[in-house]
């Protein structure tokens, strides 16, 4: 557990100190949501009922940004071998990269989700109901990308194949993420839809680490 604390103590002071790609990453989410309301218009019902939808895709889209730096500057200099080669397994030093994406990009993203809420007049009662369904959906964003960027890691300017790779994994959490909150908005109970985003979240958890790593070795051979 320590090397596994260490991995991801170092990648989150990587992600905060080299590039600021975690700022942009949330500059990205702040302003994207913020032009919508300018674009649709002062229409507050409408606003309301795209509103979960417009988060979900512009939390989608922020991960997706990010997710290009999850191994290749490891992978650049050198410190991807050495994390091979080194005690942890393989997987487990796939995990804790991914957690320190996840903190320093969609933990970020989840707390930020009832302020953006508010601006596209997602009713109150309905944050509760939105930050569980973050907090059970964007670690699977993070957790889906970690495969493309490890398939993608040996690729100069492999931004749009990682895209193209990883968006059709992402509809699940999008579609449950985004019911989950319009359920709510109707009166509904959410469960259902988080029950089937927290499994979305325990099958990415049991079996992207494992497809990162099988990807990593194979561009390291």
């Amino acid at each position: 557990m320590s090397r596994f604390s260490a991995v991801v103590a170092r990648d989150v002071r990587l992600a905060l100190r080299q590039g600021g790609g975690s700022y942009w990453t949330l500059m990205f989410f702040i302003l994207t949501v913020t032009l919508f309301p300018l674009g649709v218009g002062p229409d507050l019902a409408l606003l309301s009922r795209i509103g979960s939808g417009v988060l979900w895709v512009v939390a989608l889209l922020a991960a997706l940004l990010s997710l290009d730096r999850l191994f290749q500057a490891d992978y650049e200099d050198g410190s991807l071998e050495l994390l091979a080669l080194a005690p942890l397994p393989l997987e487990l030093t796939v995990l804790a990269k991914v957690l320190a994406h996840w903190l320093t990009t969609g933990l970020p993203v989840t707390l930020l989700a009832p302020l953006m809420g508010a601006m596209l007049a997602i009713e109150p009662a309905a944050y509760p109901t939105l930050m569980v369904a973050m907090l059970l959906g964007t670690p699977v964003l993070s957790l889906v990308g970690s495969i493309g960027a490890a398939l993608t890691v040996g690729i100069r300017r492999g931004g749009v194949l990682l895209s193209l790779l990883v968006m059709p994994l992402y509809v699940p959490a999008l579609i449950f993420g985004a019911l989950a909150v319009e359920a709510t908005l109707e009166g509904l109970s959410p469960r259902p839809h988080l029950l089937l985003l927290g499994a979305d979240l325990l099958v990415a958890l049991a079996l992207t680490p494992w497809g990162a790593a099988a990807a990593l070795r194979l561009n390291l051979e």
